[in-house]
């Protein structure tokens, strides 16, 4: 046989099998059913713990990035001195960055954050009452502690501030969040997976018999098992539909309608595009593993004639 009726005949076998397991779910109208609402549910339910928990994710990060080390610099310091601080701090392992900021750019930024309110102020510049301080960022933000309680100890320092208390107290209710919303979202796919699988083991259960007679007559369990795979992948793939319109539909509202107002908290939600299309490969990709696992699990046994 020549490679090309070779390859021919595998592709009119791979049309069978997919003939046969889209003509599986027509045949099994009611535990097709079953399977669909049962994908279709997990899923609408694991897609919002996924836009909850990625959400608060990115959220929780922003706040990280601003959280920062200020230090105040001794009035008494010189430039030499400051300078030599600055040198100090940068050779600290955990520290990214050393910004100076002046006492002029100071009073600036507190004049500018208090708006109306802050031409109060204006009256200081002549008698500027802020220190010079360096802004010190830290490759990653649970470091900040340890990197103000070092800064702390060297001379020239005035004070430390990084909002202690707070901070802690910010690192600690992010990382629980984040890993309740990891362990919820494992959780709900585990208990798809048993759910649909139980659900389609009735359906090829009322197939025994005749995949008991193609096992029988010399069919590999190879060639049984594929209509099953291609059944399961369409269940998974039908079901992900639904929650991926519903999710999508009401992603772009929600983002639509307080974004605006997150932003005046500092905070942004992920941009609709191309955090729905990620969304949507994350529940489809999801969704067809399930049903083809579920598949696939349950025929084990009745192969085993």
């Amino acid at each position: 046989m020549s490679s090309k009726e070779n390859t021919d005949m595998k592709l009119r076998v791979l049309a069978r099998h997919v003939r046969e397991g889209a003509k599986s779910l027509v045949r099994n109208g009611w535990m097709t059913f079953a399977s669909i609402s049962a994908v279709t549910v997990t899923l609408l339910l694991t897609g919002v713990f996924i836009i909850l928990l990625l959400n608060m994710n990115a959220i929780a990060s922003q706040i990280e990035d601003d959280v920062e080390v200020r230090v105040y610099i001794d009035r008494s310091a010189k430039q030499e001195q400051m300078d030599e601080l600055k040198k100090q701090i940068e050779t600290i392992a955990e520290v990214e960055s050393v910004t100076f900021v002046s006492k002029e750019e100071g009073l600036d930024n507190l004049i500018e954050s208090l708006g109306d309110d802050g031409e109060a102020f204006e009256t200081l510049r002549d008698e500027n009452p802020l220190p010079d301080m360096y802004v010190v960022k830290t490759k990653i933000p649970q470091d900040t502690v340890v990197v103000a309680k070092k800064v702390e100890a060297f001379d020239y320092v005035d004070e430390v501030r990084y909002g202690k208390g707070t901070v802690e107290k910010l690192f600690k209710v992010v990382e629980v969040a984040r890993n309740i919303g990891a362990i919820l979202i494992i959780g709900l796919v585990f208990t798809a997976l048993f759910l649909i699988a139980n659900t389609i083991k009735l359906t090829i259960l009322s197939r025994s018999k005749e995949i008991e007679i193609m096992k029988l007559v010399g069919a590999t369990n190879a060639f049984i098992r594929w209509p099953f795979f291609i059944e399961g992948m369409l269940l998974g793939l039908i079901g992900s539909i639904i929650p991926i319109t519903v999710l999508v539909i009401g992603y772009n509202f929600i983002y639509n309608e307080f974004n605006a107002k997150l932003k005046t908290l500092f905070v942004e939600l992920l941009p609709v595009s191309p955090f729905v299309y990620q969304l949507s490969a994350i529940l489809i990709f999801t969704g067809i593993f399930i049903g083809v696992w579920g598949s696939l699990t349950s025929i084990r046994k009745f192969l085993r004639v």
